[in-house]
């Protein structure tokens, strides 16, 4: 394991100094992603100085420090976990056999496909919220978008050292093609669906990073359990960042649910009168992204995850802690799928359903979320219930692609699903109106009257303390 080359013009740990080919290549590749970032990263903010955590150990401990920092001079850098002495494979048909260092041949286009469509990810996100910090709700939400954004930009690092180190001419020209597509756009868009979609005020900032950044979780978790060792290992340390882009969108949503549920009770019920959000709103925009998210994990039946799962490159979340059999060629799971009309099950080999094992373990950690905040509503005493949407319903991949569903999951007609569509998704009236309350708020400590106050501030800061310097 290298040490930490902080003062390197590419802050790493993977001995760039002893790779002079790959050293260049990299530093090609860094002024196009600072043209991007200028171009594409956060609008308006790019000189102002943001109290920012930037990686400089992969520790557990002490791994961050935080500091002021121009974002384009932030120091994004290629980090991975320290090598396990002696492992092996965990799963599929290589089980027990030494995780490898370098890509075989057979595995070479299933891997450059997992790692672009990852890679591709991290600079839509950053595409889709770059307006967001003109709205910002304060300056310690201000912050945590801009604290995202970097870390989704080192995210891409991650991704592109991995391209460009292991799959030659083929990996710089989609590290390349990586800053040429852009998010919503019609002629080249990002490629997973969920990164096209237009994130254009907070609510909607918060249900993202709660439930699209959290399908990254559970991706980069089987990932992490890969037999190939460096995209283990970059995936691990990908973790420990995106452990707080998770955490703002638990908390960012908490604290809408909360002044919504106070307004609504101060008003008898027209928080919008007193300058809230209405709970049902709220519930309409986390259907939306729930549903966009549900897309993320693939197919409910799907061969490429078997062929992922059997080769040793991409486990289920957990593997080595949570589960026996680690070959997946035990039993079995019964997927509903729609045959003449109805719903109908499907006895599908565990392999070919990896990627609904995944999804139902991102739906039960979900669901452990809607709990939390009914509590929330319910301790400010209004009668309210958040749900989540049944795993069928509005998706765009899979199964159920092409396919009339309820809110339910619930096999209805063309009608039946627009009436859905009309009642759980958000209206544009619906829009309109978290819109007209998107007021930016800067003065330290102050917050929109549309969210409550964090519980406490960050890195043992006072919630009054100058995040952002404007």
């Amino acid at each position: 394991m290298s040490s930490m080359s902080l003062n390197d013009t590419i802050p790493n740990n993977v001995d760039l100094n002893h790779d002079r080919r790959l050293k260049k290549a990299l530093e090609s590749w860094q002024p196009k992603f600072i043209e991007w970032w200028k171009e594409m990263g956060p609008a308006g903010f790019q000189e102002k100085d943001v109290y920012l955590r930037t990686a400089v150990s992969v520790d557990r401990d002490g791994w961050a420090d935080y500091n002021y920092v121009k974002m384009p001079d932030y120091r994004w850098g290629i980090f991975l976990t320290p090598e396990e002495q002696e492992r092996t494979v965990g799963f599929g048909d290589m089980i027990d056999a030494k995780t490898f260092d370098e890509v075989p041949g057979e595995f070479r286009n299933s891997l450059r496909r997992l790692i672009v469509t990852q890679g591709d990810t991290e600079p839509g996100s950053v595409e889709q919220q770059r307006e967001l910090g003109l709205t910002a709700p304060s300056l310690y939400d201000m912050r945590n978008l801009f604290q995202v954004n970097v870390e989704e930009g080192r995210h891409l690092w991650a991704m592109v050292y991995l391209l460009h180190r292991f799959f030659g001419r083929d990996g710089r020209d989609e590290a390349d093609d990586m800053l040429e597509r852009r998010s919503g756009n019609a002629d080249k868009p990002r490629i997973l669906e969920a990164f096209n979609q237009p994130c254009e005020d907070w609510l909607s900032f918060f249900c993202f990073t709660m439930f699209v950044d959290r399908d990254g979780k559970f991706q980069l978790a089987s990932l992490a359990e890969s037999g190939f060792s460096p995209l283990r290992r970059s995936c691990r340390f990908m973790l420990t960042e995106e452990a707080h882009h998770l955490y703002v969108g638990d908390t960012g949503i908490s604290r809408v649910v909360q002044r919504s549920a106070q307004l609504t009770k101060e008003s008898g019920g027209d928080p919008y009168s007193l300058g809230g959000i209405p709970l049902e709103i709220v519930q309409r925009y986390i259907n939306y992204w729930v549903t966009y998210a549900m897309d993320l994990f693939g197919g409910e039946i799907s061969s490429n995850a078997a062929d992922f799962f059997a080769a040793g490159l991409k486990g289920r979340y957990n593997e080595r802690r949570k589960y026996e059999d680690h070959t997946g060629n035990d039993g079995s799971i019964d997927i509903p799928v729609v045959q003449d009309g109805k719903l109908v099950n499907r006895t599908v080999p565990t392999r070919n359903a990896m990627n609904e094992i995944l999804r139902d373990e991102y739906i039960s950690d979900s669901l452990s979320a809607i709990r939390r905040w009914n509590k929330t509503i319910a301790e400010e005493g209004v009668d309210f219930e958040l749900t989540f949407p049944n795993k069928r319903f509005h998706r765009h991949q899979g199964e159920y692609s092409g396919h009339y569903f309820d809110y339910e999951g619930n096999i209805t007609d063309e009608a039946g699903h627009a009436a859905a569509v009309a009642t759980h998704l958000p209206t544009q009236a619906d829009r309109d109106l978290v819109k007209s309350l998107m007021v930016q708020v800067t003065e330290p400590g102050k917050m929109a009257n549309w969210i409550a106050p964090p519980k406490k501030g960050l890195n043992s800061q006072p919630l009054d303390f100058e995040y952002v310097k404007l």
